[in-house]
């Protein structure tokens, strides 16, 4: 989850869409509640993202996903 990037925020009147890409190239479109590996999406901010991780047998992180300024 936390080798993921953030690309991009779609915003519209009706929801409000986070762009995510893994390390593999492989991009995803995604509203709160969705998933996404381990995580689950909490919120998308104005420029972040927070998602919460879950993995067995260890305690919930959150890992907020922040995107890259060129």
């Amino acid at each position: 989850m936390a080798t993921a990037k953030l690309t991009g925020i779609v915003r519209s009147t009706r929801a409000t869409l986070a762009l995510v890409e893994t390390p593999e190239g492989i991009g995803y479109i995604l509203k709160p509640g969705d998933t996404l590996g381990d995580g689950r999406l909490l919120e998308i901010g104005s420029d972040s993202v927070v998602f919460q991780v879950t993995k067995p047998g260890e305690s919930t992180n959150r890992v907020v996903l922040r995107m890259a300024m060129d």
